[in-house]
C-alpha cells in the first residue's frame, strides 16, 4: 500500500519551502521531495533487512545524484550522453550531507543504510546542497530507520553589512562570507565555509545567525514528524559481552598508555600493533571456537584507547606525544625545491609533510565545468588538486583515481587560497596547484594550504597574502567538561570528538570546515577553537615568512609569458578569420597560444619571447586602426583603377593612392607608376568621414629620401604631356569616388 500523499509549506528567508511525501519512491523506507524556488530534490533512505556480517563499523553510504535534465542540459561529450561518475561538485555536496547525518546514527548498528539525494530541478539561484540535507533529514526522520535527528541546514551570506540566509549564486560571488551550517536544535554538527579574510568574530556572528534559522527548520520538521508518527524498527546493536570486556581490560592493563603515549608515530603504531596481535592470540586461545570474539575484543580495545586519551586530556592536559594542549608541532618550510616546475615548496608539521607545486598556463587552459550548477558554461582559472598516496601512511593499497576524501580536501584547500589570488586582468594565467602528501599524521589538508601558499610565492604569483591552516580538536567528558586541542594528530584525530580546520591569513579567515563524532558542539566551543586556531596560524605564518616574505618579482624562466592586448571587439572577426583561418595561421607560424574574449581582450601566451613579439606584431597589424600621418614602408598594390591604385597597408585594410598622389608630375596612366603586387611606401594623408583611407606615394618617398619615378618621355612640367590625356577623369571605385 502506498503512503498517502501530503504536502507541507514553510517560509525560509522569505521564500516558500515545500515538502512533499507520498508522491515518489514508495518502496524506500523514507522518501520526501523538497522544493525551494524552482529547485527540487528527492531524498530516499533505505535500510538493509539484516545486519551485515563480518564488519566492525556502521555501513552508511550517502550519494548525491546530479541529473542533467534538472538544468535542461545534455552532456557535452560527443560520445557519452548519459550521466557518468559524479562530478567534483556532486561529491562535495554528498560529503556535506554525509558529515551532517553520520554523527546522529548509533555507531553500533550493522544494518546497511543508504541515503540518496537526487536533484530533479535546479533554477540557477537556489543551491540544492542545503535542500539535500533538509530532505535527507526528513526522509530518515519519517522512516522506520533508527536515527537521532532531525537536523536543519542553512547557507549564510552577506549583503552589504547584513547576513542573509540562502543567498543566490550571483550574490555568493560577491559575499564576504559563504558558510553552510548544519545542526540539531541546540548543537552544531557540520560547518563548511569560505570567506574573504574575515575576522573570527564575524564568522561567529554568521554561525549564530545560522543557528536561529536551523531552529526554525527543525520546528517545521518536528511538526511533520509528529503528524506522521513513524514507528522506528528494532535493530540489533553490537554490544560486546561483559566477559569480553573484562578479558580485554585485564590483557591490556598497564600496557595501553605505554603503547599510545609515544612522541614518534611509527613507534606508537608498532606498539599498538603488537598489543593487538597479542590480544588476538589471547582471545583465540580463550575462545577457540568463536571467531566473533576477536572482533568484539578489538572493538573493546578501541574503546579503551578512546577512554584513556579522553581521560588524560581532560584531567591532566596530557597528550599522546607530550605536547601542551595549544602547542603546534615542529615546523619546516622550504621553497624552490624542484628545478623545472614554475614554483615549488615543501612544508612539514610534525610527521605531516606536503609538497606543493605550481603550474602556470594561458587562459585557454581553464577548466570547463559541465555540471547542473552552471547553466551557462562555467570556467575555472584556479585549481588545487590533492593527492594522498598510500605510502604517506606506510600502507600498500591500489592507486586509483581520487576518492571522495581527496576531492574534499583539495576543495577545502582551494577555497582557502582562491580569495588571495590576483584578478585575471592583473594576472591572466590559469593556475594549477598540486599538493602531494608525502607523509601524513594529521591535518594534511591544512598542510596543503601552507605548501600551496609557499609554492605560489616561489612561483612569483602575486597573491594578496600567504595563508596557513591548522586543525583543532576537542575532547569532551561528563558534566559538560571539554578541552580544545591545537594541531591534532594520530589518536587525537581518530578518537577525538571534533575535527575543526581553520585556514586564513594574518588578517582573517579564508576557509573553515568542521566535523564531529558526537551530537554536536556549542558556539562557545567554536569561539574558543577559533581563538586558539588564530594563535597557531600566526605562528605558522611567521615561520613561512622566515623562508619567503613575499612573492618573487619574476616568474620562473620555464613559465610562459602572457601579453595582453585590447582590440576593438568589432575586429575580433577579422582576427579569427573565416573558420579560424587567420588566427590559426598566426599560431602555426609563431607557436604561441592565443585566447580571445568577447570584450576584445587578446591573451598571447608563449615561452619564447621572439615568438611572442612576432605574434603581437601580426595581431596588431590585423586589428589596429590606421591613423592620419602614419607612414607604411611596405604597402602592397592590390588593384589598379583609372583614377588611382589601391594598396593594402594592413591585413584587410586598404587605402587609395589617387593618381595625383603617385608622383610629383602629372601621371597620365596609373600603370606608368605601379603594377599589381608592387610593394611601395605610402603616407596616410586623410581618413574621411566614411572611414575611407587616402594615401600618398610621392609624400612617402620624399619622407624616406627615396628617388621619385622618372616622368615618361614627352612630359613638359609646364604643359604636361604633348598628347592629350585620355578622357574619362577620376571617377569613383569601391571607395565611392
Amino acid at each position: 500500500m502506498h503512503m498517502p500523499f501530503k504536502q507541507w509549506r514553510a517560509l525560509l528567508a522569505g521564500r516558500e519551502l515545500i515538502v512533499e511525501r507520498g508522491r515518489m519512491a514508495w518502496q524506500a523506507n523514507g522518501a520526501v521531495t523538497v522544493t525551494y524556488g524552482a529547485t527540487t530534490v528527492l531524498a530516499t533512505a533505505v535500510m538493509g533487512k539484516k545486519p551485515r556480517e563480518g564488519i566492525d563499523f556502521f555501513p552508511l553510504t550517502v550519494e548525491f545524484e546530479e541529473k542533467l535534465y534538472a538544468a535542461g542540459k545534455i552532456k557535452g561529450s560527443r560520445f557519452i550522453k548519459r550521466e557518468g561518475r559524479p562530478t567534483d561538485e556532486a561529491v562535495l555536496s554528498g560529503r556535506l550531507i554525509d558529515r551532517t547525518l553520520r554523527p546522529l546514527f548509533d555507531g553500533r548498528m550493522r544494518n546497511e543504510v543508504q541515503v540518496v539525494v537526487t536533484v530533479l530541478s535546479i533554477d540557477g539561484e537556489n543551491d540544492p546542497d542545503t535542500l539535500g540535507i533538509i530532505a535527507a533529514s526528513l526522509a530518515l526522520a519519517t522512516s522506520d530507520i533508527p536515527w537521532n535527528g532531525p537536523v536543519g541546514a542553512v547557507r549564510v551570506g552577506m549583503e552589504g553589512a547584513s547576513f542573509i540566509a540562502n543567498p543566490s549564486y550571483a550574490l555568493r560571488k560577491e559575499t564576504l562570507v559563504d558558510v553552510v551550517v548544519s545542526g540539531t536544535k541546540d548543537r552544531i554538527n557540520m560547518i563548511e565555509a569560505g570567506a574573504r579574510e574575515v575576522g573570527e568574530e564575524k564568522m561567529i556572528e554568521a554561525i549564530t545567525f545560522a543557528e536561529e534559522e536551523i531552529r526554525r527548520l527543525i520546528a517545521f520538521q518536528e511538526s511533520i514528524i509528529a503528524e506522521i508518527k513513524p514507528i522506528k524498527a528494532t535493530v540489533l546493536m553490537t554490544n560486546p559481552d561483559a566477559d569480553v570486556i573484562a578479558f580485554v581490560k585485564k590483557q591490556v592493563e598497564g600496557k595501553l598508555e605505554e603503547a599510545v603515549y609515544q612522541p614518534i608515530k611509527s613507534v606508537m603504531s608498532q606498539k599498538l600493533s603488537a598489543l593487538e596481535d597479542a590480544l588476538k592470540t589471547a582471545v583465540s586461545e580463550h575462545w577457540p571456537d568463536d571467531d566473533t570474539k576477536t572482533r568484539e575484543a578489538l572493538a573493546v580495545l578501541e574503546e579503551e584507547v578512546n577512554a584513556v586519551v579522553h581521560k588524560n586530556v581532560l584531567t591532566k592536559g596530557r597528550r599522546p606525544d607530550g605536547r601542551k594542549l595549544d602547542e603546534v608541532r615542529a615546523l619546516s618550510c622550504e621553497v624552490g625545491v624542484l628545478a623545472r616546475t614554475h614554483g615549488s615548496a615543501l612544508f612539514s608539521r610534525g610527521d605531516t609533510q606536503a609538497l606543493g607545486t605550481v603550474t602556470l598556463a594561458g587562459p585557454g587552459a581553464e577548466q570547463v565545468l559541465d555540471t547542473i550548477e552552471y547553466p551557462q558554461e562555467g570556467k575555472k582559472r584556479f585549481m588545487l588538486h590533492y593527492f594522498f598516496p598510500p605510502y604517506s601512511v606506510g600502507e600498500v593499497k591500489p592507486m586509483r583515481g581520487p576518492g571522495r576524501r581527496e576531492i574534499g580536501h583539495g576543495a577545502l584547500a582551494e577555497r582557502a587560497i582562491e580569495p588571495l589570488l590576483p584578478p585575471k586582468d592583473v594576472f591572466p594565467y590559469t593556475i594549477r596547484v598540486v599538493s602531494d602528501i608525502l607523509s601524513s599524521n594529521g591535518s594534511s589538508s591544512q598542510a596543503s594550504i601552507t605548501a600551496a601558499s609557499l609554492a605560489l610565492m616561489d612561483g612569483g604569483v602575486p597573491i594578496k597574502a600567504p595563508a596557513a591552516g591548522i586543525a583543532m580538536g576537542l575532547m569532551t567528558g561528563d558534566g559538560g567538561a571539554y578541552k580544545i586541542l591545537t594541531d591534532i594528530q594520530g589518536p587525537e584525530d581518530h578518537h577525538g570528538d571534533m575535527d575543526f580546520k581553520v585556514a586564513g591569513t594574518k588578517t582573517g579567515i579564508t576557509a573553515l570546515q568542521m566535523d564531529v563524532k558526537i551530537d554536536g558542539v556549542t558556539v562557545q566551543m567554536l569561539q574558543e577553537g577559533l581563538a586558539q586556531a588564530r594563535e597557531a596560524r600566526l605562528q605558522i605564518l611567521a615561520k613561512m615568512q622566515e623562508v619567503i616574505a613575499e612573492p618573487r618579482k619574476e616568474l620562473s624562466p620555464f613559465a610562459p609569458r602572457i601579453t595582453t592586448l585590447h582590440i576593438n571587439p568589432e575586429k575580433i572577426g577579422d582576427l579569427i578569420g573565416p573558420g579560424g583561418k587567420v588566427i590559426n595561421k598566426i599560431i602555426e607560424e609563431t607557436g604561441v597560444q592565443i585566447d580571445i574574449e568577447d570584450d576584445g581582450s587578446v591573451f598571447i601566451t608563449a615561452v619564447d619571447q621572439k615568438a611572442a613579439e612576432r605574434a603581437i606584431e601580426l595581431v596588431t597589424q590585423i586589428t589596429r586602426d590606421v591613423k592620419v600621418g602614419e607612414l607604411f614602408e611596405q604597402a602592397r598594390i592590390t588593384r589598379l583603377m583609372e583614377f588611382g591604385a589601391f594598396a593594402e597597408v594592413l591585413p584587410k585594410q586598404e587605402g587609395l593612392i589617387h593618381i595625383s598622389e603617385m608622383a610629383p608630375w602629372r601621371v597620365g596612366k596609373v600603370e606608368d607608376v605601379v603594377k599589381v603586387g608592387d610593394i611601395v611606401p605610402v603616407y596616410v594623408k586623410e581618413i574621411d568621414q566614411l572611414g575611407r583611407i587616402n594615401l600618398s606615394l610621392k609624400i612617402a618617398r620624399n619622407m624616406l629620401g627615396l628617388e621619385q619615378p622618372k616622368a615618361p618621355e614627352g612630359y613638359n612640367p609646364d604643359a604636361g604631356f604633348d598628347a592629350p590625356r585620355r578622357a574619362g577623369g577620376h571617377r569613383g571605385g569601391p571607395h565611392g569616388r
